[in-house]
């Protein structure tokens, strides 16, 4: 059985990425945090996913590192999820370039792959 505690890899081009998931219990909700860092760096950037109204996390009913909104629902410890957020955060400039791990919402992203992921009316 995989322990999806540890980081894993990630190949993205010539990049190699490391990537973890986490459930926290951070005060005033639970949480599931996804994790991404340049190899060869230090420089980390959690994207952070809170429970809340409409918004579904791990809670020891579903599995491990789901998040979900409206009809869409994901699991974090899927590497071409954790993929697509990377694609995200690069495009959106998230990334952090100094030393230490930076906390982002996921939310944001989540809600726009919801909105592609959504039928179009016609």
């Amino acid at each position: 059985m995989r322990d999806h505690r540890r980081a894993r890899r990630l190949v993205v081009g010539d990049t190699l990425w490391w990537w973890s998931v986490r459930h926290d219990h951070r005060p005033p909700a639970c949480r599931e945090k996804l994790s991404l860092r340049r190899d060869g760096t230090s420089a980390t950037l959690r994207l952070v996913f809170p429970g809340g109204p409409g918004r579904i996390i791990a809670d020891g009913l579903s599995p491990g590192g789901t998040v979900g909104g409206g009809s869409l629902v994901l699991n974090l410890h899927r590497p071409g999820v954790a993929r697509r957020f990377l694609d995200a955060a690069l495009a959106d400039g998230l990334m952090p370039t100094a030393r230490g791990a930076v906390e982002h919402d996921g939310w944001a992203l989540f809600d726009t792959f919801a909105a592609a992921v959504q039928p179009r009316e016609t």
